[in-house]
């Protein structure tokens, strides 16, 4: 299936617009399972074994697995999604941005060795950044954007005089990322929460691109202002949340925990489109 066609099928059938963030932090698991050799596959199983069922997709952040010397953990666990959740598609939290041969290894590592769905790339280097991903005409490119922290309109709020009548470089990119860069049809844009008129003005140049939202949840984020300004009948908003369902309980249960944060967190997405 390609990127999008996963896309739409795990929005079907789990009714959903949430994406599960995967950031494991070893020194926030129960106790009882901090100090297993395999611990952070441990924990991330459960969270997906626990929420396949409520989620558009799933986010695993590779630096919070490569930090802990737990590749081959990440490598099992999207094994062990694809097992459980086969049409539930795998972003794979990377933000990579670079070029030529080292950007080809980069696609080799997000899409051969990891088997991800999808992949988490800066473009501020342009096309050529892109270029080696998109020979996998099936997997998904969310480009950063408009991002959700404090300081990043000091490069994406700058303005610009473009032909095309953007008036940011945010607006920019999200212009060529509807346009001439998408050539597979699988490029989406990675826009945050915290900046809900952003989010707007965004789907407004990129009206048929699905949406990666991060920052509700822990970082504050409004969902529902998100999500009507993010959601068309035309493009997916994919809402993520992280901590505040990964870490809602620190006991022997705290997957069941996840899974109430996890519904209560979808339910208050899709109020917003009743």
């Amino acid at each position: 299936m390609l990127f999008t066609e996963m896309l739409e099928h795990a929005c079907l059938k789990n009714r959903s617009m949430l994406c599960i963030g995967l950031d494991p932090d070893p020194q926030k698991f129960p106790l009882f399972i901090r100090d297993k050799s395999d611990s952070i596959f441990e924990f991330c199983s459960r969270i997906v074994d626990a929420t396949l069922d409520v989620a558009i997709a799933f986010k695993p952040q590779i630096a919070y697995f490569a930090a802990n010397r737990a590749e081959d953990q990440l490598e099992r666990l999207i094994h062990h999604i694809k097992k459980v959740a086969p049409t539930v598609p795998v972003i794979l939290d990377a933000k990579r941005g670079d070029i030529g041969a080292t950007s080809e290894q980069y696609a080799v590592e997000a899409f051969e060795r990891y088997k991800a769905d999808a992949v988490t790339l800066s473009p501020y280097m342009g096309f050529d950044t892109l270029e080696p991903y998109l020979k996998y005409t099936d997997k998904g490119l969310f480009l950063l954007c408009r991002t959700s922290n404090p300081s990043g309109g000091e490069l994406q709020d700058l303005r610009i005089s473009s032909g095309e009548g953007a008036t940011f470089l945010y607006e920019h990119v999200a212009q060529l990322a509807q346009n001439q860069w998408n050539k597979t049809g699988q490029v989406g844009l990675v826009v945050g929460a915290t900046f809900p008129l952003e989010v707007a003005n965004v789907r407004r140049w990129a009206p048929s691109l699905p949406l990666l939202i991060p920052g509700i949840g822990a970082q504050g984020g409004d969902a529902v202002s998100t999500v009507r300004a993010a959601r068309t009948n035309r493009a997916h908003a994919i809402i993520n949340s992280s901590r505040a369902i990964l870490y809602a309980d620190s006991g022997i249960d705290f997957d069941k925990r996840a899974r109430e944060i996890a519904l209560q967190t979808r339910d208050l997405l899709n109020s917003a489109v009743l």
